[in-house]
């Protein structure tokens, strides 16, 4: 599958991406003083109109929706369509394909990271996790063409490794150490390790229904338990 950078092609497992880990953190430099200040301020980009806000949100889920069943070679009316925008304002906030396939990438990393705390509030250690990890799972299974797009070599997607990590690396943390201190799963699983196990695992393989990753994660996930009655 080829992929250029003007609207061809679309990121569809996480396996290299995790394994990269992550990004040295650049350094924002600081000037202080009053004048500063003052350009500091006049230099401020200005909010973002509410218009201009929700035509954004319309476009990734219209391309998240798109993505996921036509897939990334589908065209942009398309998803203008589904979004109820023209073509030109697609174009206008997302220039090139691999622009948008990025949003559409950490806003899912995003919605994911944040269901840890909500699943962790609302459920027993073991079923957060496991609930976290099926929500995960469909979201590196369903995100077609993305292992191709993000190894096109588009500098665009040069940050999505260390993003992911950063992101979801804490989130299943969290969730780990929880059912590790209930005793229901071994003390001495890494975040990383089973983010990137996952993502092989929903790896497509040829002659394989679509669910076959899924299946294996669930295999993956029940050999997770320590055995022993939760304390």
């Amino acid at each position: 599958m080829s992929v250029s950078l003007r609207y061809r092609g679309y990121p569809e497992r996480l396996s290299r991406t995790i394994r990269k880990g992550f990004p040295e953190q650049q350094g924002r430099a600081t000037v202080s003083g009053s004048t500063a200040g003052a350009e500091g301020r006049e230099r401020a980009p200005r909010r973002m109109r509410t218009d201009a806000r929700r035509n954004i949100d319309s476009l990734l889920d219209a391309a998240k929706t798109v993505f996921g069943t036509t897939g990334v070679d589908a065209p942009a009316k398309e998803i203008t369509d589904l979004a109820g925008v023209g073509v030109g304002t697609l174009y206008r906030h997302f220039p090139q394909r691999s622009d948008l396939i990025k949003a559409v990438i950490e806003r899912e990393i995003d919605a994911c990271a944040d269901a840890a705390p909500v699943l962790a509030a609302a459920h027993e250690p073991w079923t957060a996790l496991t609930k976290w990890l099926d929500r995960f799972t469909a979201f590196v299974a369903t995100k077609r063409g993305f292992a191709a797009a993000l190894h096109s070599g588009d500098p665009a997607f040069d940050g999505l490794p260390g993003y992911l990590v950063q992101k979801l690396g804490p989130a299943l943390g969290s969730l780990l150490d929880a059912a590790a201190a209930s005793g229901e799963i071994k003390a001495d699983i890494s975040a990383q390790d089973l983010l990137y196990a996952v993502a092989k695992l929903c790896a497509p393989i040829p002659d394989e229904e679509p669910d076959y990753g899924q299946r294996m994660v669930a295999l993956l996930v029940d050999g997770l338990r320590s055995g022993e009655s939760p304390r």
